[in-house]
């Protein structure tokens, strides 16, 4: 699964992020972003009812592989695997987060900041991290200093993510993919129109397109 993830987001190199109190609305929006040609959705888990959305996405939106984000502990991550999740992300570096993923054989991206966080990930048999927050933590100019000793590392920058500082993001070799909740607004949600949030997944693969130079 992890492969195929790492491919899949190579293609279409953006997460989007769900947060919802209601798996019906949890699933309609995951349509209304597939509908739009993303395929890897990160359902929060920011609410009560975080693991029925993601059971939900997982059951009934097929098309979208799906994960649990802001996961916290190893209990959580246990819970997420047995509710559907084919990948975890978490906000920092967590020991047994990890540990569990790697018993399921699914994908973790860990958030770091720091050089010293992503030794320890590199040390744990980790390729992938999550940069998290990244508007604040340096951006791209971190991203690049980081990347530049640990060649192998890939990154999914998260946190301060927009149309507007997506194509530069993409256009750095170590990223993967970004993530971010801009794609799914509140707003949007809320007044029951998820053509925006499908017209928002489009624009995104539009941008990530010529990011990558596939015109």
């Amino acid at each position: 699964m992890a492969t195929n993830i790492t491919k899949t987001l190579g293609s279409a190199p953006v997460v989007p992020l769900v947060q919802a109190d209601d798996p019906a609305i949890a699933v309609k929006t995951s349509r209304a972003l597939a509908a739009g040609g993303l395929t890897v959705v990160e359902v929060v888990f920011r609410s009560d009812r975080a693991l029925e959305c993601l059971k939900a996405v997982a059951d009934e939106v097929p098309e979208m592989i799906a994960g649990a984000g802001t996961v916290l502990s190893a209990s959580q991550a246990e819970a997420a695997f047995d509710a559907g999740a084919h990948f975890i992300v978490s906000p920092g570096l967590d020991d047994g987060v990890v540990a569990i993923a790697k018993e399921r054989g699914a994908p973790v991206y860990p958030g770091i900041v720091t050089p010293g966080e992503l030794q320890h990930a590199y040390n744990l048999g980790l390729d992938v991290v999550k940069f998290f927050p990244a508007s604040i933590a340096g951006g791209i100019p971190a991203i690049k200093a980081l990347s530049s000793v640990f060649r192998t590392m890939r990154f999914m920058p998260t946190g301060g993510i927009s149309p507007g500082n997506l194509a530069d993001y993409l256009g750095v070799p170590a990223v993967l993919a970004c993530g971010g909740s801009w794609l799914t607004p509140a707003e949007a949600i809320a007044a029951n129109n998820y053509d925006k949030i499908t017209t928002l997944a489009e624009e995104a693969l539009q941008i990530a397109a010529q990011a990558k130079g596939d015109k």
